[in-house]
């Protein structure tokens, strides 16, 4: 029994770094709080996928239409917020911070924020009920992203907790906590430096502003809510939705920003070449921050708005392209002719750029008013943001946190192998995702159908995605159990006064593709100025 603690203790000082400053002890906590709620949300997308498989190979459905709304509802909440944002956070703390030689002040503030926005999923997710069968989809069954006038009193049918409600206004205290901390901290480097800041950082940034210009409107619609729920004013819907809206599309550059940032930082380091330009780069973050939250109506076209509203949306719409036009180029430029080694943290930079290109041609065409009333709310839409996500979001974050997390842990990466094999998988399994709902949308299936004609068109690209989710989900269990196993048994390294650029190709440098030649050979004989400086502990 003791020795069975004595594990337990070890595996939790290990998840939360508790013996490490307190910088790498809040970075970890964040970390493994969005890994927590990425895993589950990856749970409830299992739960949509099954439901609709067994609807097109057997006409049946395994769970309720309350579980199967529930699901998707907390399938986007817990990827797209608990994980994927505060990941974003963490990982744009940590690193700004230790590449502008900053110390952590108002340590409280950030806790606090970090507390309310973990606690306000599991208002979210409303009780769970174990007897007489397992539940957790009560409140969420009501709209994936509780479109007004959804659960409110007097304007819905289904009138839900406003538990729900208060737990999106925790969520919104929590994410402004992270995007204020952050902010202040560059505003005390602006004061102390004369240099200027560096591209990564830049993007840092430029994202925590744009998350406080976005949460904007999903605040103020959400505070609307709940005085409207209790009474205290009226409701107009659509003056809601579009407020509401300014998230819509704002979080998925939100989002993607700590990729674009990473593909900045990660790119010109591994080609070991100067970025093409770093005029362009800085133009670039500021037009993302210019343009990315002002198109919510473009997610509005079938509503009943005046047509220059919706020309001016379409317009400004596109011009979202131009910085990341000038961000393709200006990478691929700083690229050419480069000898790039290759290791997973190059592999996934790679995939994570030609992936924003590929998904990123469908959001183009979401954006033109006629494309957009063939392929409205169909399963077009959620294969052009799962393409964005699976291709040039994940990836960049796979990227970062191969580097990262022997930064934080001082263990090296337990498996080289593991993570080429979840690589594998990860793109096959996702691939097959996104060619499903892509043929879904295109053959007219709206999103969010458990039922649907039992036809060739839906009924194979329906059991192609499912498959393709377990494949990929399974290859990411490989990697989480290759970021246990590292976290107790990696070699360790001690990166204590090495730089973030000192440390990333030493870092890669193991994580070479195992069929190369002296891709794999061991640390210790590899000959290089960073290994000079840092000192390994056997």
């Amino acid at each position: 029994m003791a020795s069975v603690s004595k594990g337990f203790l070890n595996l939790v000082n290990a998840l939360f770094q508790l013996d490490k400053p307190w910088l790498s002890r809040i970075t970890m906590g964040m970390i493994v709080l969005s890994l927590v709620w990425g895993i589950l949300g990856i749970v409830d997308a299992l739960m949509v996928r099954i439901q609709e498989a067994t609807w097109a190979v057997s006409a049946s459905l395994l769970i309720t239409s309350q579980e199967y709304y529930g699901s998707v509802a907390l399938h986007a909440m817990r990827d797209l917020f608990g994980f994927a944002v505060q990941l974003e956070f963490a990982v744009f703390i940590f690193l700004s911070l230790r590449m502008l030689n900053l110390e952590p002040r108002a340590k409280w503030l950030l806790n606090v924020g970090f507390i309310l926005f973990n606690i306000s999923f599991m208002l979210i997710e409303g009780p769970i009920v174990a007897y007489p069968v397992f539940n957790d989809n009560y409140f969420p069954s009501n709209s994936w992203y509780y479109l007004s006038p959804y659960g409110l009193p007097e304007y819905s049918q289904y009138v839900i907790s406003p538990l729900w409600y208060f737990g999106w206004e925790l969520m919104d205290i929590g994410t402004y906590i992270f995007a204020i901390w952050l902010v202040y901290h560059f505003y005390l480097a602006a004061k102390t430096r004369k240099e200027k800041l560096p591209i990564f950082a830049v993007f840092a940034l430029m994202t925590a502003l744009m998350t406080g210009i976005g949460w904007s409107g999903e605040l103020a619609a959400n505070t609307w809510d709940i005085l409207a729920y209790y009474g205290i004013t009226g409701l107009n819907v659509i003056a809601n939705q579009i407020a509401f809206g300014i998230l819509w599309h704002s979080i998925v550059y939100i989002v993607w920003m700590p990729a674009v940032g990473a593909l900045y930082y990660l790119i010109p380091l591994l080609a070991n070449k100067p970025i093409y330009s770093d005029k362009m780069a800085r133009i670039a973050a500021l037009l993302y921050l210019i343009f990315s939250n002002n198109v919510p109506i473009h997610h509005l076209y079938m509503v009943d708005l005046p047509a220059t509203i919706k020309i001016l949306e379409e317009v400004l719409t596109y011009a979202v392209v131009m910085p990341s036009m000038l961000t393709f180029f200006n990478l691929w430029a700083t690229v050419k002719g480069a000898n790039v080694n290759i290791n997973l943290i190059s592999a996934w930079t790679v995939i994570s750029f030609a992936g924003a290109i590929a998904a990123g041609v469908t959001g183009i065409a979401n954006a033109t008013i006629s494309f957009d009333a063939m392929i409205h709310d169909s399963m077009w839409v959620p294969g052009h943001f799962h393409a964005m996500i699976f291709w040039s979001i994940v990836p960049a974050g796979f990227a970062t946190l191969y580097y990262m997390i022997p930064m934080l842990t001082g263990r090296m990466w337990y498996s080289n192998k593991l993570g080429w094999i979840h690589m594998a998988g990860y793109m096959v399994g996702t691939a097959m995702v996104v060619v499903g709902f892509d043929a879904l949308g295109i053959s007219g299936l709206v999103r969010k159908a458990e039922v649907f004609p039992l036809i060739p068109a839906y009924i194979t690209p329906e059991v192609v995605a499912t498959v393709g989710a377990f494949i990929a989900d399974v290859a990411t269990l490989g990697w989480l159990g290759n970021l246990v196993l590292t976290l107790l048994k990696g070699r360790t390294a001690n990166f204590d006064g090495v730089s973030v650029d000192e440390v990333v190709p030493t870092i890669a440098m193991s994580l070479g593709a195992p069929s190369l030649k002296g891709a794999t050979k061991p640390l210790n004989v590899v000959k290089s100025k960073v290994l000079r400086a840092m000192r390994l502990e056997k």
